[in-house]
């Protein structure tokens, strides 16, 4: 394995630099959240457990990236460090 595509360290982290990180978390977050929506939606319209999971992976896999990746320009934030004059 290449380093940082995943490695880890001696300290157990994970080779990643703050921006990676940030979006493999935001991504998580976003799995996450299609799942559980998925599979709520499936028990509510009645489906057993089997069918309900089935649907929440459904929602995993239609999950739109494209907005994590490339957020709208007011949700970027500035780059820091001194204004110029």
């Amino acid at each position: 394995m290449k380093p940082g595509a995943g490695s880890t360290n001696r300290k157990g982290d994970i080779g990643m630099n703050d921006k990676e990180l940030e979006l493999a978390l935001a991504v998580r977050g976003a799995c996450i959240a299609a799942a559980l929506d998925g599979y709520e939606r499936a028990q509510i319209a009645g489906l057993c457990q089997e069918g309900a999971w089935e649907c929440a992976v459904d929602a995993m896999r239609m999950l739109d990236l494209r907005p994590i990746l490339h957020p709208p320009a007011e949700e970027r934030t500035p780059p820091s460090g001194p204004a110029s004059a």
